[in-house]
């Protein structure tokens, strides 16, 4: 809609009607403006049509949102590139919401990637000393990134999203970032979880033996170790400093 569309459509909607000399002049702020002539105040309704200020609005918040992981993984993870990776940053996942999340933001800090459960017999001590972790590290360059996974006995029923996120909030675990559910075992195991096994195999081979799996990664985004389920996170934070 133009400029001259909406002098027509103004001037067909344009009305003013004059109070007392003795009203009090006043203004609104929903549509009404009083002007003041001969001491006496007109008031002027203009009706403009919404559809041409709706039209003209540019999303730019949307645009910004959008844009905010735009970077993606120069390699087609799906297709077994995943060998090829040089380090963790040539990853994208999904957080809990769903939103894509290039990991080459971490770019800089080390890293610990635990695959976690909710119903595991060790999920008590690991949600109070990964926070702990997160405590005492975070501001020296720790992130710690959590992945639900529902593959051991199904000891991560809760679903992703809100879900989720109350979940943590609920046991008090301060425990970092929080990712979508992926599995870690099997054809279908998340590309970064296939990297992971393959730079760090572990004992009796690469796959992830339980909850609470953790993988230690330097400044360059290179999986450096590899711990067991069993092991307390407390008792990585002497490898952490050393990297920090």
């Amino acid at each position: 809609m133009n400029f001259r569309h909406i002098q027509s459509i103004t001037r067909r909607t344009f009305r003013c009607f004059k109070l007392p000399a003795t009203t009090t002049t006043t203004t609104r702020n929903f549509g009404i403006a009083a002007i003041q002539m001969n001491q006496c105040p007109r008031y002027c309704v203009v009706l403009l049509p919404l559809v041409a200020v709706v039209s003209s609005v540019n999303c730019s918040a949307d645009l910004a949102t959008k844009s905010q992981y735009s970077t993606a993984a120069a390699l087609d993870m799906s297709n077994g590139d995943y060998k090829n990776a040089a380090s963790i940053y040539e990853f994208t996942v999904k957080d809990t919401h769903g939103n894509d999340v290039s990991l080459d933001k971490y770019k800089g800090r080390v890293v610990l990637i635990v695959n976690i459960a909710s119903k595991c017999g060790l999920t008590k001590n690991n949600y109070q000393k990964l926070t702990d972790l997160k405590e005492k590290y975070g501001e020296r360059g720790l992130t710690i990134l959590n992945f639900p996974c529902n593959q051991f006995n199904s000891q991560m029923p809760e679903a992703d999203g809100e879900a989720m996120v109350c979940h943590l909030r609920d046991s008090k675990a301060d425990i970092g970032e929080l990712f979508a559910k992926v599995d870690v075992n099997g054809d279908n195991a998340a590309p970064l979880y296939k990297y992971l096994k393959a730079k760090q195999t572990g004992t009796l081979g690469s796959g992830i033996k339980w909850n609470f799996t953790k993988f230690l990664v330097n400044k360059e985004g290179i999986p450096i170790n590899r711990y067991a389920p069993t092991t307390d996170p407390m008792d990585i934070a002497k490898d952490i400093e050393k990297l920090l």
